[in-house]
């Protein structure tokens, strides 16, 4: 079973409350059977970190059920305003090297920032990583909290693609091309994000 921060859980439902509407959310969780108590910041705060992980993938599982095919556009705005969320609540020994990530050539940002990413959003050291294929990138999620006893046709990790790329527009001011080309929930071994930046 994967954990998840319940930290960053308070804060992704803090970013699906502004996106959605406090009464929208609540709407969305009732219809899908899940607790009110999802939408209470303070009371997914003090899950522990499997309950977290199991809660982040209900959630948006529910907005994926409701939201039908206009969930992936909500998604991937809910992942690319959780990334600003992230980076304001960061931990005091990381906050010093977030600016770092937008001191290189601006070529030269798209892999700084998504080590930065993958700093803030792993639960532990591992879980998630970044590889170079020549000039392309792959951020490659290990343990995937977004796929927790999920299963679907088709990748569903639209909140991670929101966040990949909101980081990389924040660091380089430019869109890329991306794909997730293999999910969990689709049976794969890990959840794969594949960058263009060539």
């Amino acid at each position: 079973m994967p954990d998840f921060s319940p930290r960053l859980l308070r804060a992704f439902v803090q970013t699906v409350s502004t996106e959605l509407g406090a009464d929208n959310l609540s709407i969305v969780l009732d219809k899908a059977g899940l607790s009110l108590l999802l939408a209470d910041p303070a009371a997914v705060a003090r899950l522990d970190a499997s309950a977290a992980a199991e809660a982040y993938a209900g959630l948006q599982q529910a907005l994926r059920v409701y939201y039908g095919r206009g969930a992936r556009g909500i998604l991937l705005r809910v992942g690319a305003q959780f990334w600003k969320r992230l980076l304001d609540e960061a931990s005091l020994t990381l906050k010093p090297k977030i600016p770092l990530a937008r001191t290189l050539a601006t070529a030269a940002r798209p892999k700084p920032a998504l080590d930065l990413l993958v700093r803030l959003l792993s639960f532990k050291a591992g879980d998630i990583t970044v590889h170079t294929l020549d000039l392309d990138l792959l951020l490659v999620d290990h343990v995937s909290p977004t796929t927790h006893e999920q299963h679907d046709d088709e990748p569903i990790c639209w909140v991670t693609m929101g966040l990949i790329r909101e980081s990389l527009f924040w660091a380089a001011g430019r869109e890329y091309d991306m794909t997730e080309t293999s999910c969990r929930a689709n049976g794969a071994g890990q959840c794969e994000f594949k960058v263009i930046t060539s």
